[in-house]
């Protein structure tokens, strides 16, 4: 059966559904979350050890266990029985455009929190500190980041690693040629078949990429770093209720000393895929973290 709209019930139809579009656009994420069950978590496939694929490509992680113990907490928020997690793929260069446009609800893995993204998207309660430094081979002799003049540093497309290289060179009138990755693990490729000398990145991504290579004991973590950040789980801008959901339950997690027992287990202990250790104790800025939790960039 067929029918057709009469022609002065269009723009009728046309303003309903408009309002329908405005109204879900302005619709507070709890709400959504309270209407439809579900809750849409963003993810790293690569970021280890805080959000990526093990051997079963099951997502896994620092932060990603600190992100479902928040869940945890919209739930009880919510009085929600059970919440349906959709887990959503994201990469360095499109993870801020998907939490803009609803695809991604929350994203905790391994995003800085820079007064710059502070304009595009919310940051949570901090849930890591790190410093940017680089991963070179054993024997290259390169200690610093003034050893890298003339050199290649590959570095991830759209990071915060590529951005302070940059300047790095601007301020020091440095000649560090920057080669573009897509990941990290790109980016180490480089390295490994002799195409940069170096892969700068937040230190704790660095140690990862060394578990997880072919001879970890070949490559080491290096330099000064060029500056400290601090990351956490991004959500849409404006949306007070939701980031207060989730403030709550990291600052409870931070200093019951749940989060440094996932630290133990993530970085103190061996990790899947491979079973290695990346052997890093806790630095001093993160443990005023566990003791004094903030939503606040470094620098």
């Amino acid at each position: 059966m067929s029918f057709r709209l009469r022609p002065r019930l269009l723009p009728l139809l046309a303003l309903v559904l408009a309002a329908a579009g405005v109204r879900a656009q302005d619709m507070g994420t709890l709400e959504r979350i309270a209407q439809t069950g579900t809750i849409n978590l963003g993810h790293r496939e690569y970021a280890m050890p805080f959000s990526y694929y093990d051997s079963r490509k099951q997502v896994v992680g620092y932060s990603h266990e600190l992100s479902l113990r928040v869940l945890e907490g919209i739930k009880a928020e919510l009085k929600l029985p059970a919440l349906t997690l959709r887990l959503v793929p994201v990469t360095a260069q499109n993870r801020i455009a998907l939490v803009q446009n609803g695809t991604v609800d929350l994203e905790c893995a391994a995003t800085s929190h820079t007064v710059e993204r502070e304009r595009l998207v919310s940051f949570s309660t901090s849930i890591f500190v790190v410093g940017l430094r680089m991963l070179v081979h054993k024997d290259s002799g390169l200690r610093d980041f003034a050893d890298l003049e003339g050199q290649t540093a590959a570095v991830t497309t759209g990071t915060t690693s590529e951005r302070m290289l940059r300047t790095y060179n601007e301020s020091h009138g440095r000649r560090i040629h920057i080669a573009l990755a897509r990941d990290q693990g790109s980016a180490f490729k480089m390295l490994e078949e002799g195409k940069a000398q170096a892969v700068v990145h937040d230190d704790a991504l660095l140690y990862g990429e060394r578990a997880k290579s072919r001879k970890p004991d070949d490559w080491t973590v290096v330099g000064t770093p060029l500056a400290s950040e601090v990351y956490g789980c991004m959500l849409r801008q404006g949306d007070t209720a939701f980031k207060q959901v989730v403030d709550r339950a990291l600052e409870r997690l931070l200093r019951s000393g749940e989060a440094r027992a996932l630290y133990t287990k993530w970085f103190q202990r061996p990790i899947p895929p491979k079973g290695l250790n990346l052997n890093w104790p806790p630095s001093d800025g993160l443990l005023e973290l566990y003791r004094n939790p903030n939503d606040r960039p470094l620098g």
